[in-house]
């Protein structure tokens, strides 16, 4: 490949109430991406799920006018799927946010199509992506997170007085109310009492199956990590959220701006490590790769620390702290679009080591 330019498909949009962070965060990435060393293909996905491609498609997407684009079909066939573009994609790097780009269901797409792409595969997505499964596994690890359960819209429809009292369980108001799988802070509810609650709880299930109702705590810091690579990932420095609103709602990151950041967070050196470490460890727990933002809160007054959750695919708007991060560890968004691209082929080479063919000794 060295004697010619990688063919890259940046796809965004999609099915997701994290649509338009999508696009945000599939221009940010476009602008950067080196045409010296790279042909780049646009696939951009319609919020009905229609995949579509062409000049200028992120720009089409924005002004939802997509005249002109042409309808692109990735099939699970390996020998059709290198003949869906003419040369052959090779790399595809999806910058979809939430369901149906960060729950493993397009990595399962890529996997059955044999294809490389950017970021972690079926398992670290899905873990990663919802809140109740990945809360299990760091408690089974022993990495510390807040108390929390997960309840299904048909619980709350059977008897919502009964889900509201075992939440209660959990701690003292305020309580918070999130959809099990989705991101960027879409369908969170801060819950004062049990009207707020009720409401919090429709919120979160109208985006999703399931919610999370976790415990609120109280007079934390909101800190972040950026982790970069395969079987041997890194760390970058910490960053700091200082929240505009009462939570760093979907608001305060994407509309109004107004949220500040502190690169590097302010924090004694043994609590960056310790952070730190939490995230790579949670990172390897669940089989990620790539790239993933870990956010975790720091108690005021105890210290204490909680990890929140783990973003496999993360912001990449020019605001978004997962690029912010490593810039301010030496490695700037153009080298970290690159790294990523290599670190997916090398994640192809890794899994073309595979045997899929078993012939019985007996």
């Amino acid at each position: 490949m060295a004697d010619k330019k990688l063919r890259v498909a940046v796809i965004f949009g999609g099915r997701s109430g994290e649509h338009d962070v999508s696009l945000m965060s599939a221009r940010s990435v476009l602008t950067v991406l080196n045409s010296a060393a790279y042909e780049v293909v646009q696939i951009g996905v319609t919020r009905e799920g229609r995949w579509l491609t062409g000049a200028d498609a992120i720009g089409k997407f924005e002004r939802s006018k997509l005249d002109g684009l042409e309808r692109f079909v990735l099939p699970p066939d390996p020998f059709e799927a290198a003949r869906a573009f003419n040369p052959a994609i090779d790399v595809y790097f999806p910058v979809l946010h939430g369901t149906f780009g960060e729950d493993g269901t397009i990595q399962g797409l890529f996997e059955m199509a044999d294809v490389a792409y950017v970021g972690a595969g079926v398992v670290g997505s899905a873990v990663g992506m919802d809140k109740g499964v990945f809360k299990e596994v760091m408690r089974a690890n022993d990495i510390p997170v807040v108390e929390s359960i997960v309840v299904s819209r048909n619980e709350i429809a059977g008897d919502a007085r009964a889900v509201i009292e075992r939440a209660e369980e959990i701690g003292a108001y305020p309580l918070f109310t999130k959809p099990a799988n989705l991101g960027s802070s879409v369908g969170v509810t801060k819950c004062l009492n049990r009207s707020d609650l009720q409401e919090g709880l429709m919120e979160a299930v109208s985006f999703d199956r399931r919610a999370l109702i976790e415990r609120g705590v109280a007079n934390v810091r909101e800190i972040e990590v950026s982790v970069l690579g395969n079987d041997d990932p890194v760390a970058s420095v910490c960053g700091e959220v200082l929240p505009s609103r009462e939570f760093y709602s979907y608001e305060s990151k994407y509309i109004d701006g107004t949220s500040k950041l502190n690169i590097p967070a302010r924090l004694p050196t043994e609590v960056s490590e310790r952070i730190r470490e939490y995230a790579v460890r949670a990172y390897k727990l669940i089989d990620c790769a790539g790239m993933a933002r870990v956010d975790f809160f720091v108690e005021d007054g105890s210290g204490r620390i909680y990890l929140n959750e783990l973003n496999t695919i993360p912001g990449f708007t020019s605001i978004s702290m997962y690029p912010k991060l490593w810039e301010a560890s030496g490695l700037s968004y153009a080298a970290l679009i690159e790294r990523l691209i290599e670190l997916a082929l090398d994640r192809k080479a890794e899994r073309d080591r595979t045997s899929r063919i078993y012939r019985s000794q007996v």
